[in-house]
């Protein structure tokens, strides 16, 4: 079997890949992809492989009929997304996988640590610290909050959210989640957009795990900021593009809410003239809630899994198509 990949990896997590698919003949791309929200330029090394592992130019993986499996090393895939794309794929029986089991678990620990630092009352201490050192004792502890009986709205529920829903499991919360069929769920209450201006004036958090899509551009708009409850705090940690940021600013400047936190933005690097680095109570990090220190071991493990379920026919893991 011929697997093309122009991931960039540590050497550690080369080395492992190289050993991992011992009998097979790796082809590396002659322009190895360092910026994955960028995409790669197409390869004609391509046309001679089985399977790709990387990011791949979509038009390739379209192009070239031999290639009969792709895997992504992330968890988004808003570039293979399409109708022809998909259309394409199953027509050959090709299966298309992305990384999200990777990257779930740190994601969803970020989130989780935002919340409890909103909660807390940790990010104005450390604000102090940074400042004049004051000591607000009492109005920190009385500002504090239990995340028990407090309402959760995630936006989307994929890999990502399911993992922040489990985590938010022993505090207590009540937990609801938006996608397009509303389904049970052991501890967590699926709605429809429908049910959305019901429950937003409900959620004490409202964490965005939406992909970046046609039919997810800007869905956070002024409309829905403004139907959310006086004080609620979002948080993104899906796509930049899925979030209108004017009204993003002017909804924290000026109500309903009490803070944000966003790990990705439109665009990224975000300029650093750009108002969201000094709207009210929000705090910024530079796309790394998915950071992890063995990140590249964990792409490659994956992987290789994958690579066995698919040599002996078997079901892969985070599979799309």
């Amino acid at each position: 079997m011929v697997i093309w990949s122009n991931a960039k990896f540590s050497p550690a997590a080369t080395k492992l890949l190289e050993e991992g698919v011992a009998g097979h003949r790796l082809v590396r791309s002659a322009v190895p992809n360092a910026a994955i929200l960028a995409g790669s330029p197409p390869d004609p090394a391509m046309a001679e492989a089985d399977a790709a592992f990387g990011q791949p130019d979509a038009g390739d993986c379209l192009r070239y009929p031999k290639v009969r499996w792709v895997q992504v090393t992330t968890a988004g895939y808003a570039r293979y997304d399409t109708d022809a794309f998909r259309e394409g794929f199953r027509a050959r029986g090709a299966a298309f996988t992305n990384s999200s089991s990777v990257f779930a678990e740190p994601v969803a620990q970020h989130v989780l640590a935002m919340i409890l630092a909103f909660a807390r009352q940790l990010l104005p201490s450390h604000r102090d610290q940074l400042a004049d050192r004051s000591w607000h004792m009492n109005e920190r502890r009385y500002s504090s909050r239990l995340l028990t009986g407090q309402t959760v709205l995630l936006l989307g529920y994929g890999a990502i959210a399911r993992r922040v829903a489990e985590l938010l499991g022993p505090f207590g919360c009540a937990i609801y989640a938006i996608r397009r069929q509303a389904r049970s769920e052991s501890a967590v209450r699926v709605i429809t957009e429908a049910d959305l201006t019901r429950i937003l004036p409900q959620a004490d958090h409202i964490v965005d795990a939406l992909p970046d899509s046609e039919a997810t551009r800007k869905w956070v708009n002024a409309r829905r900021l403004a139907c959310c409850k006086p004080g609620a705090r979002f948080y993104n940690v899906g796509r930049g593009t899925t979030v209108d940021q004017e009204a993003l600013v002017e909804a924290l400047r000026n109500g309903p809410l009490g803070g944000a936190y966003l790990d990705v933005t439109e665009p990224e690097p975000l300029p650093p003239e750009h108002p969201l680095w000094t709207a009210p109570n929000c705090f910024i990090t530079p796309h790394t809630a998915g950071g992890r220190d063995d990140q590249d071991e964990a792409l490659v493990r994956l992987f290789l899994r994958n690579l066995g379920a698919f040599a002996r026919g078997q079901p892969l893991e985070d599979r799309i198509i």
